[in-house]
């Protein structure tokens, strides 16, 4: 498993707070987060922000 999919599952809040922090115009409905569907929630952000999966993913690897 990558490590951004081990930090969506241990530290899930901070994970999100984060994200709020570095791209404002995400929701609480843009970060709703259940496991299993970490792909959902990149593709959710990625429509959201305009970023590509791999720069989302990358920030979530420096957390």
């Amino acid at each position: 498993m990558s490590e951004w999919k081990d930090k969506l599952k241990g530290n899930w809040n901070v994970v999100k707070g984060k994200l709020k922090q570095n791209y404002g115009d995400l929701t609480d409905d843009d970060l709703s987060y259940a496991e299993g569907e970490e792909d959902e929630l990149i593709g959710r952000i990625q429509k959201k922000t305009g970023k590509a999966k791999e720069d989302i993913k990358g920030f979530i690897d420096t957390l």
